[in-house]
Formats: C-alpha cells, sequence, structure tokens
C-alpha cells in the first residue's frame, strides 16, 4: 500500500515546531500516513528524527503546530497510548525483571486479554523465545533490543514509531525484525522507522524522508528511487550538506 489521498489518514502532522530555547529541533514538519504506510526516516545525528517521533508518540507536546493519531489529538492520554507501539532508541527495559517479564508488564498495561500468551508469541516471532526467562541484566544488547521491539508490539498497536531498531541486532535479529516490520506494514500498520540503516528500511517503505535541522529536506513516496541512488541522494543532502 502506498500513501493515498483517497484513504482516511492514521497519523498526521501539521506545521509541528518544536523549540529547546532558542534551537528549534523540528521546524515544520508535515506529513500524512495511512493504514499501510512505512515511512523510513533518515538523516544525520541532531537533525531532530527522535524528537518528533517523541511528539508523534504523544510523549512530547509541540512548541506549535499540531498531530493526531487516528482522528486523536496529542499529545492525547490512554486512548492514544493503546494505538502506539514506540520502540526507543535506548531499551528502557526493567533489568531485573526477565524478558518475558519485561513484555508482559506491557502487556498487562495495555490490557492485553491473553498476556501470558501475547508475550510468548511476540518473543517467538523475534527469536528471542530461548531467552525468555533469562533476567534482562544477563542479555546481550542485541537480544535487549529484540525484547524491547516485543514490548512495543505486544499488544498489536495500529502505529508503530521505531528510533534505530537494528541497534545492536546481528544478522539474524535484523531479519527477523524486518520480517516482523513487514508482517505489520502488510496487515495495515502504520509504521515510521528512524535509522541509519538504508537497506533494510529501504526494502520496508512506502515512503522515505531525509531530515536535516529539524525540516525534511526530501521525501518520496512510492516508488522509492533505487538503493544507489538513494544512498548518493542522501549522502548530498545530509552528510555532504553538514
Amino acid at each position: 500500500m502506498t500513501l493515498a489521498a483517497t484513504m482516511e489518514p492514521s497519523l498526521t502532522a501539521r506545521d509541528l515546531v518544536r523549540s529547546f530555547g532558542p534551537r528549534r529541533a523540528v521546524d515544520g514538519v508535515s506529513l500524512s500516513l495511512v493504514a499501510g504506510d512505512c515511512l523510513a526516516l533518515f538523516g544525520p545525528n541532531g537533525a531532530g528524527k527522535t524528537t518528533l517521533l517523541r511528539m508523534l508518540g504523544g510523549l512530547l507536546r509541540p512548541t506549535s503546530g499540531s498531530a493526531s493519531i487516528e482522528g486523536v489529538s496529542l499529545p492525547g492520554g490512554a486512548d492514544v497510548r493503546v494505538r502506539v507501539g514506540l520502540v526507543s532508541h535506548q531499551t528502557m527495559l526493567y533489568d531485573a525483571l526477565t524478558a518475558r517479564e519485561n513484555v508482559e508488564f506491557a502487556a498487562r498495561m495495555y490490557g492485553v486479554s491473553d498476556v501470558r500468551g501475547a508475550a510468548e508469541r511476540v518473543l517467538q516471532r523475534l527469536g528471542a523465545g530461548s531467552f525468555a526467562d533469562v533476567r534482562v541484566r544477563s542479555l546481550s544488547r542485541g537480544m535487549q533490543q529484540r525484547v524491547s521491539v516485543a514490548r512495543a508490539i505486544v499488544h498489536q498497536p495500529s502505529v508503530l514509531l521505531a528510533d534505530e531498531p537494528f541497534t545492536g541486532l546481528d544478522a539474524a535479529g535484523a531479519s527477523a525484525l524486518t520480517r516482523m516490520l513487514a508482517d505489520l506494514r502488510d496487515s495495515g500498520a502504520t509504521i515510521i522507522i528512524v535509522t541509519h540503516n538504508l537497506d533494510e528500511a529501504l526494502s520496508l517503505c512506502t515512503a522515505a524522508a531525509i531530515m536535516r535541522d529539524g525540516r525534511f529536506v526530501r521525501l518520496d513516496r512510492a516508488p522509492i528511487p533505487a538503493r544507489d541512488e538513494y544512498t548518493a541522494l542522501y549522502r548530498e543532502l545530509s552528510v555532504d550538506a553538514a
């Protein structure tokens, strides 16, 4: 599926601005995504990508502008949180709990009916099932990342916001995550992936944006330029322009 004006948007932003003192971390970003869209968001460090995701996840109020998820204005409350899955750049897991306990805790917070079964399914899906009863502090960084993703999707969110989800993953973990994201996209979830991993993200996305200095400097909708062409564009607009 692609961005389509004829479909009701599931996620919108209009002229979003977030300032920290005199600095505008996000400077007038607008976008509209529908069910089944996957936006790959690229840009150098400090471009404003994480700040944008935090606003879209309802974790940070914009200085100006507006955003909504499935018609609910952000930042919203519990009615927004139940719709959103958030993968943070840091795992934010409870080190003293096992992988299973971390995911089950999230499932209970979101009111999932079959807490045990839901946690088991997502851990298996991400190749973390054999580590389910290991305390998080004993897991590798890559396995912690798998658990973090499992926690974010255990309630089957309609919108997934993923900040560097491939961090720390080996080839098997990256492959498992890519398959899971593709399944979510194909089932109608709306996804935004912030990443430096062009190969994985371009294989998934229906739209791609390059962000610099708080703004989108390029936004492509399907068909996305081929990998080599897009890599050159990315370098020209972000790396060489820095």
